[in-house]
């Protein structure tokens, strides 16, 4: 229930296409944001979906009940996947160059 209400609050672009097209267009501008060459059509979506989610949480808690609109929520999709991004790299190590 809290994430509903978080995501309800922060990001509200409407239908499953829309959260496809927000996760694909947020997912592929941090893949080249970030130093990268991006992961792939699913990787940018399934990066921009999560990314979504850990932007609206960031969003709902730096600006509680806002409501962003489809290109706000372009907006705080890249930021989150920007910080998923980071965490995975993080994580990781990186990827090396042979």
């Amino acid at each position: 229930m809290v994430v509903a209400t978080v995501l309800a609050a922060s990001l509200n672009p409407g239908g499953i296409i829309a959260w496809l097209v927000v996760g694909l267009i947020a997912g592929f501008l941090a893949g080249r944001v970030m130093r990268g060459a991006g992961y792939g059509i699913v990787g940018d979506i399934v990066v921009g979906i999560i990314g979504a989610f850990l932007g609206g949480l960031v969003s709902n808690l730096l600006i509680p009940d806002a409501n962003f609109g489809f290109w706000g929520s372009i907006v705080v999709s890249f930021i989150g996947a920007c910080i998923l991004i980071a965490i995975l790299r993080a994580v990781s190590g990186g990827r090396r160059a042979l």
